[in-house]
């Protein structure tokens, strides 16, 4: 059968797994700037910071935040250090940097990228929520004013930017109208909507980039692109994303394994993985554990076990009816099948495979699947000593728990084939009594006549 008649895939139109053609969309990583911004995080040593640019490079995305010089010296340096490294490396990946809508914030990577060659998109942000301005004492005249000299600057310095309103999602659009315009006149080339406090819903996500391109962008009649900017408060961070790019924003945002402002932004290594799935990215996806990994431990933040597709529990399965199936798969040799048929994220994706474990929900097959794997005998009564043993505790069986069980198994068979010893008391013999008669013929001695030998059987202990 043709694979893809295995699978009647609803996310398209058709049911083929021939999606809807989406733009070629650019990726942004925003691990090394908003990412650290989590309370959480430990700001990495710079050599770890290179090494994850490298994996960002790996993977394919476009361009990287590199932090946020403004924010004081360490944070100029290590910038500094990662521009370097793209030069240097001769990396793919292209490089911007944070910055509040000042100069002050704006003048340091003005200096790095004169420093290293390196061109920096200047990434200016400022609040236009009503709420935001409200608790800032903002008025929209003084908004439009740091707006005005802030990319002016940058633009007069030969810098790109993109000009991001932070909390766009609760804007009101005429605000939105005069702040995207006016910076579309000073000559940025790219506009953000941040979602930056996660309020949006799929539905509001699609309403705030048609207003964006129809009522901002289009009659300007300008090549200005849109950027979508996403956070998981509400847990719909990729959800969000995938909704921005199929309305048509050019470059997404980003961080591994979701780090960020309190519980995060939209999971880069996620959306990476929806992306190839969807034919909408064609980087190779092997090294993206790695990625996620190196993130992890730079970091002090761990990846729970039931991450999606990252996580250790992401391909294990001790459940007897999904052993069973990915078993019978194996059986018809068949990988591909293998990989799919309990899972909708094929472990060969990202470099892995499909574990199969024992526990108290396996059936048998879970079992000899098991010691077949690890080298064991096809045996049937090890299998059973096995699975009474996983039905008889509260949790997957280590590896070592299933050698251990299996290596008393084997000492007590043997023991058992083993003939049995037998042991005999010692014999007390009865000193030999003589008689002697007196006859006319020869004197006959003749022994007294011998107690019997008692021997005694071990007793036989119960198995």
């Amino acid at each position: 059968m043709d694979e893809q008649d295995l699978v009647f895939d609803w996310n398209s139109a058709s049911g083929t797994g021939e999606y809807r053609p989406l733009p070629r969309v650019q990726l942004d990583d925003e691990t090394l700037r908003d990412g650290l911004q989590s309370p959480s995080v430990q700001d990495p040593s710079i050599e770890a910071k290179i090494r994850i640019l490298h994996l960002m490079d790996s993977l394919g995305i476009d361009t990287a935040d590199l932090g946020l010089p403004g924010a004081g010296p360490r944070a100029v340096r290590d910038v500094r250090e990662l521009a370097c490294e793209i030069a240097g490396a001769g990396l793919r990946i292209r490089a911007n940097c944070a910055a509040r809508t000042v100069r002050a914030d704006i003048e340091p990577i003005v200096r790095i990228t004169q420093e290293t060659g390196v061109p920096i998109e200047v990434c200016t942000f400022i609040g236009s929520s009503p709420i935001r301005q409200y608790a800032e004492d903002w008025t929209l005249d003084r908004m439009l004013r740091a707006t005005e000299d802030a990319i002016g600057f940058a633009v007069a310095e030969g810098l790109d930017v993109m000009y991001v309103t932070e909390d766009t999602t609760r804007a009101r659009p005429e605000t939105l109208k005069r702040l995207y315009g006016l910076a579309i006149d000073c000559g940025a080339k790219r506009l953000c909507i941040a979602d930056t406090v996660g309020h949006a819903t799929p539905r509001g996500v699609r309403e705030i980039v048609h207003f964006v391109q129809r009522d901002v962008i289009e009659p300007t009649g300008s090549a200005v692109t849109i950027d979508w900017h996403g956070h998981r408060d509400r847990g719909l961070g990729l959800a969000n994303t995938l909704a921005a790019i199929e309305e048509g924003v050019h470059r997404v945002h980003g961080t591994a394994l979701g780090i960020g402002e309190r519980v995060g932004n939209t999971e880069m290594d996620l959306l990476l993985v929806n992306l190839v799935l969807l034919g909408a990215h064609n980087g190779d996806l092997t090294r993206l554990a790695e990625y996620c990994e190196a993130v992890s431990s730079a970091t002090g933040v761990p990846i729970p076990a039931n991450y999606p597709v990252l996580g250790t529990d992401a391909f294990r399965t001790g459940t007897g009816v999904h052993a069973a199936a990915i078993i019978k798969a194996r059986m018809k040799g068949n990988d591909w099948l293998a990989d799919r048929v309990y899972s909708s994220v094929p472990a060969s994706l990202v470099g892995r495979r499909q574990v199969i474990e024992i526990s108290p929900v396996s059936g048998m097959s879970n079992v000899r699947f098991w010691l077949q794997e690890h080298g064991y005998t096809p045996d049937d009564s090890l299998a059973e000593h096995v699975f009474e043993l996983a039905k008889h505790t509260d949790h997957v069986l280590t590896d070592e728990e299933v050698h251990t069980c299996c290596r008393e198994y084997r000492e007590r068979t043997q023991a058992q084939a083993q003939p049995e010893p037998t042991t005999t008391t010692p014999t007390t013999t009865t000193p030999t009594t003589t008689t002697t008669t007196t006859t006319t013929g020869p004197t006959t001695t003749q022994p007294a006549e011998a107690k019997p030998t008692t021997r005694n059987h071990p007793r036989r202990d119960p198995q």
